[in-house]
């Protein structure tokens, strides 16, 4: 490798390496990271058009196990002797992907429809057991894997864990209800609007009785809209990007108030100090009058907040 490029790749594995990316695996998986990472961050122009793209690193599952695990029909096809930068032409990082492992043995694959989003690029690297890297047709770039998701911002990463990490401290207590449903929301805030910079507040009520009196401002959709279900994200993050105010779920995970206002109550304005803005602040004093209630507070530029009973149990790492 020439020296230019490589003095190049070393600082681009520094700079990660100080956002939060902390690759596992041999000298020569992360070197193949780091080339793909570059590739993404400095494509190829043609007649002004910028192409995306996306690569799959050194798969470690079954390949027997991708289509069940993804739900995706996929067609693989060995590369052979053809170059990387040819290949790379057929890969869009949606339906279609350049697969790259230490050996060489390099393949395309291709889905039986587009799965880009970066909910997708997670369910890919669980399934596939493998680091991926795309350049978005819209121009964002990321790296998913086990070490959770980077996003390149245009003139830094940001850094968001993986879901896991946080929901081990959010359900050691049944009383805050269903451990798997809190993920997910958990999940939709993080990948479903925080990638997009959609700002919103999700509550997670398991608690039947009436919660503090908040101002219902927006009828709630007729079809119950369920986090669980995955038909169901897109109308809701669709909503949740034409309103204000909070979104409120029930114990099974069902949306049951939309942009409603939250007013605290005159003990929380007194006992609960202000947190950023408003959003994080009227999350946080709501958390505090209704104690097994669940707030997830996604800021307009990605980073997600966890509150419960007047506490921040969680955010995002913070990009400074």
């Amino acid at each position: 490798m020439a020296e230019p490029a490589a003095g190049r790749l070393r600082r681009l594995a520094e700079e990660l390496e100080e956002s939060g990316l902390h690759l596992g695996g041999s000298d020569a998986v992360r070197e193949l990271v780091m080339e793909e990472i570059d590739q993404a961050l400095r494509p190829p122009v043609h007649e002004r058009r910028v192409a995306s793209t996306g690569t799959v690193l050194e798969p470690t599952s079954e390949p027997a196990t991708w289509a069940s695990g993804t739900q995706l029909d996929i067609t693989r096809a060995p590369l052979g002797p053809q170059p990387l930068p040819a290949a790379r032409r057929f890969a869009d990082g949606l339906s279609s992907w350049l697969l790259r492992r230490v050996e060489g043995t390099n393949e395309l694959i291709v889905f039986d429809r587009p799965a880009g989003s970066e909910r997708d690029l997670g369910v890919l690297a669980r399934t596939l057991g493998a680091t991926i890297v795309q350049r978005h047709p819209a121009g964002p770039v990321r790296v998913v894997g086990p070490f959770g998701v980077l996003r390149w911002k245009g003139f830094r990463w940001h850094y968001e864990p993986p879901v896991s990490t946080w929901t081990s401290a959010l359900t050691a207590d049944p009383a805050y209800g269903d451990a798997s449903v809190l993920e997910e929301i958990l999940r939709f805030a993080v990948h479903d609007l925080g990638s997009l910079g959609i700002g919103a507040l999700l509550i997670y009520r398991p608690d039947v009785e009436p919660g503090p009196p908040v101002e219902e401002r927006l009828p709630t959709p007729p079809p119950p809209l369920r986090i669980r279900q995955a038909s169901h994200l897109a109308p809701l993050r669709h909503a949740l990007g034409q309103v204000d105010g909070a979104a409120i779920f029930d114990a099974e995970g069902v949306l049951r108030q939309l942009g409603v206002r939250l007013v605290p109550s005159s003990t929380s304005e007194e006992t609960v100090a202000a947190l950023g803005g408003t959003r994080h602040t009227s999350g946080r004093r709501y958390s505090y009058d209704d104690p097994f209630a669940t707030v997830i507070a996604v800021s307009e530029d990605g980073p997600v907040s966890v509150l419960r009973n007047g506490a921040v149990l969680g955010r995002s790492p913070d990009d400074e």
